[in-house]
Order: structure tokens, then sequence, then C-alpha cells
């Protein structure tokens, strides 16, 4: 099952990207051999500052047809690790192809996005800065294939 993290705004250079790309690279390769990955990152940008319901156009054109749509937003659940990697798992060997994570602008996601989410996915109760929930998300995708393949990363 591929990955796809779909998101506003493009990540510039520097410590949030070094660490995103960190977390990316050890996903891809714990995951591969699970049917996880590759993980793409697909950046979108809305020049003429539409807000939501422009950037929330532009997502829609990124995201893969038929992808499960995941997206990151305040208002959604939250989940354990492990609950986490058992719901990926649970995608992939129900057969779908293609998992997407949807990010927001500094506005969020526009509601109509939002409401064709398969699933809405919180990363807790504070508001993060969307490069950061890009890294935050990172890592919880690294540390699911790692949960998967019974490495030793996370420890409950």
């Amino acid at each position: 099952m591929r990955l796809h993290i779909c998101a506003v705004a493009r990540m510039r250079a520097g410590p949030e990207r070094d660490i995103f790309d960190d977390y990316i690279l050890r996903a891809d390769r714990t995951g591969r051999a699970l049917g996880v990955g590759p993980i793409t990152l697909q950046e979108v940008e809305d020049k003429k500052g539409g807000g939501p319901t422009a950037e929330a156009a532009l997502l829609e054109r990124a995201l893969p047809q038929g992808a499960v749509r995941v997206a990151l937003d305040e208002r959604g659940r939250t989940l354990t690790s492990p609950d986490f990697a058992k719901m990926i798992a649970e995608w992939r060997d129900t057969g779908r192809t293609d998992l997407a994570f949807v990010i927001g602008g500094a506005d969020g996601i526009a509601p109509h996005l939002r409401e064709t989410a398969e699933f809405s996915l919180s990363l807790g109760k504070m508001v993060w800065p969307h490069m950061l929930a890009r890294v935050m998300l990172a890592e919880q995708i690294y540390r699911a294939t790692t949960i998967l393949a019974g490495g030793p990363y996370h420890r409950s």
C-alpha cells in the first residue's frame, strides 16, 4: 500500500525538513517489506491566497483516485501508536492500494474536503503548526512500521 502525505505549502530546508526526511526514509525502509510504502510527499501551494477552499481544490487534485483519505484535524480521533499501526495494517490487508494523509494550511482543511475523509486523525488536543504536524505524522508512520515489524523502537 502506497502512502501519500498531501500537504499545503512547501517545506523549506531546515531542521523540520531534515527530521521529516529522516523519518520517511526509515519508514520506507522498514515498511516496504511489510507492504507499506513507498511514502511520498505531495505539496500544493495556493499562490492566490484563496484560503482553505482554494487549498482544498489543490489537495483534491493531488490525492490519488480511490485512496483511503485520512484528514489531520484537531477535531479528529486520537489514537495510540499501536492502534494507528493496526489501522494502517487493516487498510493494507483489505487490499487498499493507496493511503493519503491530508494536512491543510494554517487555517485547516475546508469542511467539504474534511467530510470526504474516511478517517479524521488528531495528533492531540493542542493545535500544531502544519510543518510540525508533518514531522509528527512521519514519526508516527515510522513507529507504525516498526510496530508491525515487531521491532524494538516502540516501547509501551
